[in-house]
């Protein structure tokens, strides 16, 4: 072979090598999507599994083993993070038989040829929360130890349990405020230790939640900037390294974290990271585009942080919003979605990262409820029990769109109302009887959605949550909110 030709053979195989890269890319390789199910009335699984493959997605995570989602799965090679919810942590660190049953009906059952592609099997969430007060603490690493055992018991080596930990785990001391400080909280660091030995024993990834949006949430003197990928004129120097971004900066701080505690070069995940929609003046589709686009340009680049240069794995929060949600963090914490509850989406996001400014693809086929609502009947003259049927109202269903600096804060007094009725007729499947609250509600087939403050018709057919769980769901801080904001 000639020098021409041999340049030109070698030419040929690095433009197929940049092109295999870049389908890699495309085809969301490197970014991933939590999909949640607190939700009164959900998408059917396999319509939701159309929709991921339609989109790009190839990382998906889940919060529970579904029998219905995971049948959904099978077949598509999308690789899968399946999660213990913390409430079997205990059983499952108690009991080894119990961990060694949960394995083999919800990971053994679907690893064959063509089944389910179950990579990680995520032991709780978030169980070091501090709002937790240490609930989960000690079932944390036995429950962690004994599905691991049981992966491998069952010949599923090759299968890692670890535990998504939120960021609230590590800190920077106020004296040393910058990554390079970083270490676990001194309560939990000794336990927090033990964990990443086992996991680095196991050859088993760090998976961390990191979410910025809660950064400005929790902080009115927060640089707003600073949230964003996009550039800051007060960007934090550390040493020789500097942060443009909060999500570098306390991804560094983790690193700096497992390098003080000896384990430099452990594998980190990012389990969630993602900004909501509604619910706060800062969640907003303007800025959840911003993030998350941002986000996944970052994720996608490969250039990694400051400290830790490369590709960084990380998973959307979330796919699709939760009206069932714990409002307790926040009324934001139903709006987390990039697509709404029925499957359609929010804003345009380039899930390849090659800045092509397309849109999502909505979830097809969907079958909704009657196109009626339930409103305010502007014929009642006995106004006496108002406050009262709408604080009940939004307890029983999803009000968070009415609060401060969301979607339908502009409303007037019968506007609160008719949202209020509206989402508790709609979550009780439109049944006629739950429109009325003593004359103070009526049907009507004309939609009260006022510009960006929409109505929402319910999917119809769709499987629904017992509403006793959604009631158990909703904070108490509701009730007696709801009158305040019509007044």
């Amino acid at each position: 072979m000639g020098m021409e030709e041999a340049r030109l053979s070698f030419d040929h195989v690095l433009v197929l090598f940049l092109v295999l890269w870049m389908i890699m890319g495309s085809n969301g390789f490197g970014i991933g999507v939590n999909w949640g199910t607190m939700a009164t009335h959900q998408l059917p699984p396999e319509k939701v599994v159309a929709m991921l493959k339609e989109n790009g997605f190839r990382k998906l995570k889940l919060f529970e083993a579904d029998v219905r989602i995971l049948g959904a799965l099978i077949g598509t090679r999308m690789e899968v993070m399946l999660a213990i919810p913390n409430y079997m942590l205990q059983q499952m660190s108690e009991d080894p038989s119990a961990a060694t049953s949960w394995v083999q009906a919800n990971v053994s059952s679907y690893s064959y040829v063509g089944g389910v592609n179950i990579k990680y099997v995520a032991v709780g969430n978030e169980p070091f929360l501090q709002t937790y007060n240490g609930t989960f603490l000690k079932y944390t690493l036995p429950a962690l130890k004994n599905i691991q055992e049981a992966l491998n018991h069952e010949g599923l080596e090759s299968i890692k349990a670890t535990v998504p930990f939120n960021a609230d785990i590590y800190y920077s001391p106020d004296s040393n405020p910058v990554p390079s400080a970083g270490d676990f909280r001194p309560e939990i660091r000794d336990l927090t230790i033990e964990i990443i030995q086992y996991l680095h024993s196991n050859d088993a990834p760090f998976t961390v939640n990191i979410y910025p949006f809660l950064s400005l949430y929790g902080n009115a003197y927060f640089p707003v900037d600073f949230a964003f990928f996009d550039g800051s004129d007060k960007p934090v120097k550390d040493g020789n390294s500097v942060y443009t971004n909060v999500f570098d900066a306390n991804f560094d701080t983790l690193v700096w974290a497992l390098d003080r505690a000896g384990y430099p070069d452990m594998k980190i995940i990012i389990g969630e990271v993602g900004w909501p929609t509604d619910g706060d003046k800062n969640a907003n589709v303007k800025n959840a585009k911003r993030f998350n686009q941002g986000l996944i340009r970052h994720v996608l680049s490969r250039i990694g942080t400051p400290a830790r240069k490369g590709k960084i794995e990380a998973y959307l929060f979330s796919l699709i919003d939760e009206n069932a949600k714990s409002i307790a963090p926040g009324s934001f914490e139903r709006h987390w979605g990039i697509f709404e509850y029925d499957g359609k989406p929010k804003y345009e996001l380039d899930v390849s990262g090659r800045r092509e400014n397309r849109g999502l693809v909505a979830a097809e086929g969907v079958k909704y409820m009657v196109r009626k609502w339930c409103v305010f009947n502007s014929k009642a003259d006995d106004l006496e029990e108002l406050p009262e049927s709408i604080n009940y109202a939004c307890s029983m269903s999803d009000c968070t769109a009415l609060g401060y600096g969301s979607s339908c804060n502009h409303l007037n007094v019968a506007g609160n109302a008719s949202y209020a009725f509206n989402m508790y007729y709609q979550v009780n499947d439109q049944q006629i009887w739950d429109c009325d609250f003593s004359g103070l509600a009526v049907e009507t087939e004309e939609d009260p959605s006022d510009g960006e403050c929409r109505f929402p018709v319910m999917i119809a057919g769709g499987s629904s949550l017992s509403l006793q769980r959604l009631h158990c769901l909703v904070s108490v801080v509701v009730v007696g909110v709801w009158w305040m904001v019509i007044v």
